[in-house]
């Protein structure tokens, strides 16, 4: 027997009993190992199970677990949404609607409800720049809102040129004096939010139309406008110089208190006085406004000189209407722009905004008030014979006041710096005005403010037209149409009456003009909406209404 054999023969014998233990492991038996200590470790009911594979999959189909992170959200592949058993009401956006009201559309509906946008302009491989997008939409928000335009189109238009490059999910905010733009990328991504204020306000529809038509290019997807192509018009149109040479304004400013005066019931002598009187006010606000002074006070001074040479005029025995030169100077001044604008803000939810608007108003009136009023306390005490009573004898030329109606509109489109090639529709739209308010108060005896509000709300429906046809602002197919429905006159015996220390009847009059103006805003918005009616809008058959209008 060799070697190996009797060891092997060794190992196959019994041990004795003290070589053996009933904790002993018999042979075979495969050692398990150690349990937990669950005294020394630490376990949660949120920890993962041992072999469980967290690596998300390459694959665009593979199912996914509550264990595995979140994918990078993406509007292009997003995964099946379930739906619920009312349904989803689909959104048709029809390219042949203007931009205003498709990205309105939009905006009205939450964030994961919003289509993803069809075609982006040009941009590089690696994606949109971000912050380039935000700093340019602001910019041009910037323009809109210190022009003049209304909150909810400015809204419109920023969210429109964030689209467009790219940018989906971004919630633009507008107030008076700030806008504010916030984008997120996904849901796990944080947000970039980018602001900047408004300092400086002008009026300059001319830059406000080029400033439509560069976002109108921008949402078109058939025309490529890079970003450096956009800042670069951008820049253009903040070099443009006004339309309107300084002196072609003062003399507007001239025709349209002389113009005004005529409605009233002056005659080519009254037409004269309010001219010369609104020219002079002009001049001597720009001094003032070249020398710093704020907007309160170059109302306040330039309501003087019309005041003044009316007062002139009585204090000389001369056979002119003097409440008519006065009443000529007050329409150049009254501020029915930012009126229109505030109340439309207000009408269309944003109350911060409007609010802001109308106290800027409550400013101008008030110093256009004092102005006056120092002048007609001057006259009163040199027992001048102005008489509060005339307003009770109005004077009916309709020819005469249809061709004063459309050259004040005139006017007040050249004040306004608009294009040339709007001035002939928007003084149409202000001949109409004034025939549609003629005919319902003087010939069938309506109430002014109502006969102002359907004057005012058929200005609105044609200024929306217009403005569709040609993809534009309805501002200044609007503003300057509603010139001849201000309420002047009633401002101007308002305040004599309280000249004359009749308070009673001042605020009366006060009272009856502040329900003009609201009747003019409101009759401008209304028509802007009737406009909808004639025209293809955008949405499902049931569109969808803001929150401001569902109760909550």
């Amino acid at each position: 027997m060799t070697e190996r054999e009797t060891e092997a023969l060794e190992d196959r014998k019994p041990q004795s009993d003290e070589a053996r233990s009933q904790f002993t492991q018999p042979t075979g038996v495969v050692t398990a190992p150690a349990p937990v200590d669950d005294e020394s470790s630490t376990t949660s009911e949120f920890a993962l199970p041992e072999g469980l594979n967290v690596q998300p999959s390459e694959a665009p189909d593979a199912e996914g677990s509550a264990f595995t992170p979140p994918r990078t959200y993406s509007s292009r592949q997003s995964p099946p949404a379930f739906t619920p058993a009312h349904g989803i009401p689909m959104v048709k956006l029809t390219k042949e609607a203007p931009w205003q009201d498709r990205m309105r559309t939009m905006l009205r509906m939450p964030v994961a409800d919003r289509p993803a946008p069809e075609a982006v302009q040009k941009q590089d491989d690696t994606g949109p720049a971000v912050p380039r997008v935000l700093d340019l939409t602001l910019r041009i928000g910037e323009l809109l809102l210190a022009g003049g335009e209304g909150a909810e189109d400015v809204e419109a238009a920023m969210f429109a040129v964030c689209r467009s490059y790219g940018l989906d999910r971004c919630e633009p905010t507008v107030t008076f004096t700030l806008l504010s733009i916030t984008f997120q990328p996904s849901l796990v991504d944080d947000p970039v939010t980018a602001s900047r204020t408004v300092r400086r306000r002008g009026t300059d529809y001319n830059r406000l139309a080029a400033v439509f038509r560069l976002v109108d290019d921008i949402s078109d997807d058939e025309v490529d406008v890079t970003l450096e192509e956009a800042y670069r018009r951008l820049a253009e149109i903040r070099r443009n110089r006004h339309p309107y040479p300084g002196w072609a304004l003062t003399g507007a400013n001239g025709l349209l208190a002389g113009s005004a005066s005529v409605l009233v019931g002056g005659d080519p002598l009254v037409f004269v006085a309010a001219a010369v009187g609104a020219m002079l006010g002009d001049r001597l606000a720009w001094l003032c406004a070249g020398r710093g002074f704020p907007e309160f006070y170059q109302f306040t001074v330039a309501a003087m000189p019309p005041a003044a040479i009316g007062l002139v005029l009585t204090l000389a025995h001369v056979d002119v209407k003097a409440s008519a030169v006065i009443t000529g100077g007050l329409f150049a001044l009254l501020p029915g722009r930012a009126l229109v604008a505030g109340v439309q803000d207000g009408l269309t939810g944003f109350y911060i905004t409007a609010a802001a608007r109308l106290l800027e108003v409550m400013y101008f009136f008030v110093g256009i008030v004092i102005g006056v009023l120092i002048m007609l306390y001057v006259g009163v005490q040199l027992h001048a014979e102005l008489n509060p009573e005339a307003a009770l004898h109005p004077v009916h030329r309709p020819y005469w006041q249809i061709a004063a109606s459309m050259a004040l509109s005139l006017a007040f489109a050249v004040l306004l710096q608009q294009e040339r090639s709007t001035v002939l529709a928007v003084t149409l739209n202000g001949g109409v005005a004034w025939v549609v308010y003629g005919a319902m108060h003087d010939a069938g005896g309506i109430s002014p403010v109502a006969s102002t509000a359907a004057a005012a709300g058929l200005v609105g429906l044609f200024g929306q037209l217009f403005s569709r046809y040609r993809f534009a602002s309805a501002l200044p197919y609007v503003t300057a149409a509603i010139g001849p429905l201000l309420p002047g006159s009633a401002t101007y015996f308002g305040l004599l009456a309280i000249a004359h220390n009749d308070v009673n009847h001042g605020i009366v009059s006060l009272s009856k003009a502040a329900a003009l103006a609201l009747a003019i805003a409101i009759g401008v918005n209304l028509g802007g909406e009737i406009s909808r009616l004639f025209l293809r809008s955008p949405g499902a058959a049931n569109r969808r209404a803001a929150k401001r209008t569902r109760g909550f």
